[in-house]
């Protein structure tokens, strides 16, 4: 069940845990592989997600490539870290992602940007994502779901969001879930 005005702060159900979980594409049909992820994200979600708007962004790295269509979205799993990023990875490959550029065109990209309030560290995945802080195409969407935490640095999501309206390209496209 989506639903985008929901708070992202409520409490998780009895032994599930809160992810938010950013979303990109920028080869082929990006809104389809956008709505195939938040079905599949939907599967394993307890109760209702919150999604933010879609914006179209800047590659960002490796800048030989087309626009991307970002969003963010916010759910409670039962899902552990460390399956939840295995699931999300075959969700990719089942859209056709290849990892040929780093940072390289892709059908669709799943990132783990928070799990509850934890830090998580292992060589495949860091937990809050460690360059969330540096993407504008990241914290302009997730400033829609939770503009009050606190992220390094002691600032807020919103306030970290308004200094990227002018470093790079982030286009409102619409609210579609």
């Amino acid at each position: 069940m989506l639903k985008p005005t929901d708070s992202c702060l409520q409490l998780s159900p009895p032994g599930a845990h809160r992810a938010v979980v950013a979303l990109g594409s920028n080869l082929g049909r990006r809104i389809v592989y956008l709505h195939t992820a938040l079905v599949a994200l939907d599967k394993i979600a307890v109760g209702t997600m919150q999604c933010s708007a879609v914006y179209e962004t800047t590659p960002v790295g490796y800048l030989d490539q087309g626009k991307f269509l970002n969003m963010v979205v916010c759910l409670h799993t039962y899902l552990q870290v460390r399956v939840l990023l295995s699931y999300l990875q075959q969700v990719e490959s089942d859209c056709g992602r290849r990892r040929i550029i780093q940072n390289g065109p892709r059908t669709l990209d799943l990132d783990i940007l928070l799990y509850d309030n934890e830090y998580v560290c292992y060589g495949d995945l860091q937990v809050p994502h460690p360059r969330m802080v540096e993407r504008g195409f990241v914290l302009v969407p997730l400033a829609e779901l939770l503009p009050e935490i606190r992220l390094l640095g002691g600032k807020t999501v919103a306030q970290l969001a308004k200094t990227w309206d002018t470093v790079e390209e982030i286009r409102y496209v619409g609210r579609f879930w």
